[in-house]
């Protein structure tokens, strides 16, 4: 079976070898059909503790590493996505 493979932002990275992914996507409301944001927080194995909050990452699902930490930091856009944020909030 395929491993799941998920887009979010890193919200913390206090932890040793850990981050935090917050993950968002989008349903829409069975009565309203309007389409609302839905999140959730994963803990990801970093093993080089190299992202830091805000980079965009992609984890992938993996064997439990601990009791919360069942996911894995595949690739690491923080560079590209850091400047475009700053440019974007200087704007607003």
């Amino acid at each position: 079976m395929p491993r799941r493979v998920l887009t979010g932002r890193v919200t913390s990275d206090k932890m040793d070898k850990t981050v935090t992914v917050l993950v968002d996507r989008r349903v829409i409301h069975p009565l309203y059909k309007k389409f609302i944001r839905r999140s959730k927080k994963y803990a990801a194995h970093d093993e080089l503790n190299e992202c830091k909050i805000g980079d965009m990452v992609r984890i992938e699902e993996c064997k439990p590493i601990s009791k919360r930490k069942t996911w894995t930091v595949v690739v690491r856009n923080g560079a590209q996505l850091g400047a475009a944020d700053t440019a974007s909030g200087a704007q607003a």
